[in-house]
């Protein structure tokens, strides 16, 4: 090998305060570990001796805690882009003089740093499985925005993690599109379809430090669907096989996007399950486990994804029985997982989670009360817009039952009425298509509102000023304001 192998520790000296630093994976997935920890632990030793020490951050979307909670702990971040869920890193992110945070659809984030919007990387930390002298690097579990900080960055440090088996070369996809004005049309016209080539090429030259390390993903595991996850899932299949039934779903289905968590694993075990809905496939970000359980049913069978966001056993079983799913998986950019003409092109059904909902169909994925960021947007807007039809799914109720999940106006917008299709809870479905703002009003309110504030919502109706959108705005935000004031959204008075 002609790299400089090195410990994490030493490959951390190599970046400085101020670099700003691009990170590989999808989720924890192909997320490097060892190197950011190493580069928590000098912030930490530097902010000690009174020195500064703080990087911009850009990844694919999500890490696991030893890239963002490490980072975060340190106080060793100056600005991070885009979606994150690790409670520390939103912690600081929510706290005045914090990390600073800007929110963005994650099909646009390479093309942005390859059009000079945002400060270019300096350094690239690359999680691999195989590196070779050419410069021919094989990714492992997940691979975001890898192509392009890579070609972008000054310099590139390699995670060689023996965890992810080399035989994962010929399972990824990587292609970067053309930048306007030359840009074509992206060579993807069915889920399996191939754009690019197997490995990411980069100029050995740039490679400054290659890390040797055996770390599994950091992947959570999935709450079991309940009750409530359960009933979402099949009105979200009786939804679907009704389509079917109607014709304005192909009798051979399309493809599906689903987003992350334990809704979207109910809401494909229910699919998978229905024998009305013949087996499908996938275009979608995250590869979790109710996808590859339902691939060894045969009733998925291709999966296109940025990511392998699987729990520890289940990624396993797929490197132990690579000769099976070698030629049923694919991972590419998320500029090609996410991308609008690619989702607009194949036709997906997109079935995504909504934190809040109103009565006219607006969305709120990000803030709660409006203020404190959660997650981010993550993908959720690049599939929606674009959808064949797009479908939102969430609990009626949290804190149990103190908050209504649909409000009069949501706090904060991020999908409008006009992308929006089919919202869906644990009551039932509101089909929105062709309906008017009243119309739409009056199915959500009927169908998916929980019963305890089904009068609630009926007195605003009534209350509001008549028009196209009928709005009281003294009083549409007056549920939050009773969660805050008295900890119920019960006690709003319209």
């Amino acid at each position: 090998m002609i790299y400089n192998v090195m410990t994490a520790e030493q490959a951390a000296e190599l970046i400085n305060d101020g670099d700003v630093v691009g990170f590989s994976g999808f989720t924890p997935a192909g997320a490097p570990k060892e190197v950011p920890s190493a580069l928590a632990a000098r912030a930490e030793a530097l902010h000690a001796e009174g020195k500064p020490f703080k990087i911009g951050m850009y990844t694919g979307a999500s890490t696991g805690d030893s890239t963002d909670g490490a980072l975060a702990r340190a106080n060793a971040i100056s600005f991070r882009t885009p979606y994150q869920s690790n409670k520390d890193l939103r912690n600081s992110l929510n706290t005045p003089g914090g990390a600073q945070y800007f929110d963005m659809h994650l099909s646009q984030l390479a093309q942005e740093l390859r059009y000079g919007f945002m400060p270019k990387p300096t350094v690239a930390i690359i999680e691999a499985c195989d590196i070779n002298d050419a410069g021919e690097i094989v990714l492992t579990s997940g691979v975001g925005i890898s192509p392009t900080i890579a070609n972008l960055a000054d310099r590139i440090i390699i995670e060689l993690n023996e965890r992810h088996p080399k035989s994962l070369r010929g399972m990824h996809d990587i292609y970067e599109p053309c930048d306007p004005p030359c840009r074509h049309e992206i060579p993807v016209y069915s889920v399996s379809d191939r754009a690019g080539v197997p490995v990411l090429r980069v100029d050995p030259k740039k490679v400054v430090a290659v890390v040797k390390t055996n770390r599994k993903d950091e992947v959570g595991g999935f709450t079991a669907p309940d009750e409530v996850t359960t009933q979402i899932g099949k009105y979200v299949s009786e939804f679907l096989t009704n389509e079917m039934r109607l014709g304005r779903i192909p009798k051979s289905f399309l493809p599906v996007q689903s987003g992350v968590g334990n809704i979207a694993n109910a809401v494909m075990f229910e699919l998978g399950n229905n024998p009305e809905i013949p087996a499908f496939t996938m275009f979608t970000e995250v590869i979790q486990d109710a996808v590859i359980d339902l691939m060894k049913k045969g009733r998925i069978t291709f999966a296109s994804g940025c990511s392998l966001t699987v729990t520890d056993p289940v990624l396993q079983e797929i490197y132990d029985n690579m000769d099976f799913f070698h030629n049923k998986l694919v991972l590419r950019p998320q500029e090609l997982s996410n991308n609008p003409g690619l989702v607009r092109r194949l036709g997906l059904i997109t079935i995504n989670t909504a934190l809040e909902a109103d009565i006219y169909g607006n969305i709120n994925s990000t803030h709660v009360m409006g203020t404190k960021m959660m997650n981010g947007l993550g993908g959720s807007g690049d599939f929606t817009r674009n959808a064949y039809i797009s479908i939102f799914t969430t609990p009626s109720t949290a804190k149990n039952g103190a908050i209504s999940a649909i409000v009069p106006m949501v706090s904060h917008i991020d999908h409008s009425e006009h992308s929006v299709k089919v919202l869906i809870t644990e009551h039932g479905i509101a089909d929105l298509r062709g309906k008017s703002p009243i119309q739409r009003a009056n199915l959500i309110i009927d169908n998916c509102v929980d019963p305890s504030y089904r009068p609630l919502m009926r007195e605003y109706l009534a209350s509001a000023s008549k028009g196209h959108t009928p709005t009281n705005l003294s009083t549409c935000f007056g549920m939050h304001q009773a969660f805050m004031e008295t900890g119920d959204m019960h006690n709003a008075k319209f």
